[in-house]
This record gives C-alpha cells, structure tokens and sequence, in this order.
C-alpha cells in the first residue's frame, strides 16, 4: 500500500514542477512581446527627436561657420574695445589661492594694442602684490576694481574711458 501511495505522489509532483516550467515559459513569452510592442509604439519617437536634434545642432554649426546668428563679439576695433589676455596669478597672501581675471578696455580712440599690453602687464603685477583679505567681499571687490582703474588712468593717461571686469575667480 505504500508503493501505490508512492506512486501516487510521484506523478503529482511532475506534473506540479511542469506546471511551473510551462507557467514561467508563458509569462516570458508575454514580458517579451508586451516590451516589443511597447519599443515598437516608443522608437518612432525617440528616431523623430534624435534627427530633429540632429537638424538643428547641424544648422547651428553652419550658422556659426558662415557668421550668422548669436551676437557679434563686445571686443572689436570698431567699438574701441579691447579684451585683454586672461591673467592667471596666485596672491601675495595666502599663496596657495589663485586669481584668474580677464578684463577688457574700452579706449576712447582707435585701440592702441601696445597701451593694452603694457596694461595687461601692470595687472598682473599688481594682482601678485594683493592679499586675500584686501578682495574679500563685496567691498574688497569694489576696492580692487578702483585700484584697477587708478592704475589703467595713469598709465594710459586718458586714452582708456573704462575698464570692465569679465571674470574674476578666487580658487
């Protein structure tokens, strides 16, 4: 009576793990055709935008090429403006911070490029003899820009209106 209980049991089991078997087979064939119809419904759109910002990265770069489009440069002879050089230094104190500052000047006649670069010179030296604490804040800012432009007027004597300030970054 065992052998009959055990024969019972065993067909039971077969068919219980075939089961299984056959149930995961279906729910992977379902996963796998629901992911390609999805795909299918989802790349149209994907291939539309893709090209479309292909068209346009490809018209911005012909438009960069032939001059056209954006804003023309500030720094130009024909405005009498001139962007100077970027001036990279470390400070007098602490001398691990760095100072990166990039200036342009505006002349009131034809750009002098000598007068420019002797300026950009004595800024740079200037910017080495400078501590942290005298350009901290809004006010040590506002001092450095003044001293800038006092040391631009003497030697320029007259010919630069203004100096403006590009960037100036404290690392």
């Amino acid at each position: 009576m065992a052998e009959a209980e055990a024969a019972e049991g065993q067909p039971k089991k077969k068919s219980a793990a075939m089961m299984t078997i056959i149930g995961v087979a279906v729910l992977t064939l379902l996963g796998a055709g629901g992911g390609w119809v999805v795909g299918g419904m989802v790349s149209p759109n994907v291939k539309a935008a893709v090209q479309e910002e292909q068209a346009k990265e490809s018209k911005e770069a012909s438009a960069k090429k032939e001059g056209e489009g954006g804003l023309p440069h500030i720094s130009t002879e024909a405005n009498n403006i001139v962007q100077l050089e970027p001036i990279t230094s470390n400070l007098a104190y602490p001398s691990e911070n760095w100072v990166r500052l990039e200036v342009a000047l505006m002349f009131n006649g034809p750009p002098d490029v000598k007068l420019a670069e002797d300026i950009h010179q004595d800024i740079m030296a200037y910017i080495r003899t400078v501590s942290l604490q005298q350009i901290e804040g809004p006010r040590g800012f506002q001092y450095l820009r003044d001293d800038v432009q006092e040391r631009v007027d003497l030697r320029a004597q007259g010919r630069v209106s203004k100096v403006m300030f590009r960037t100036f970054v404290i690392e």
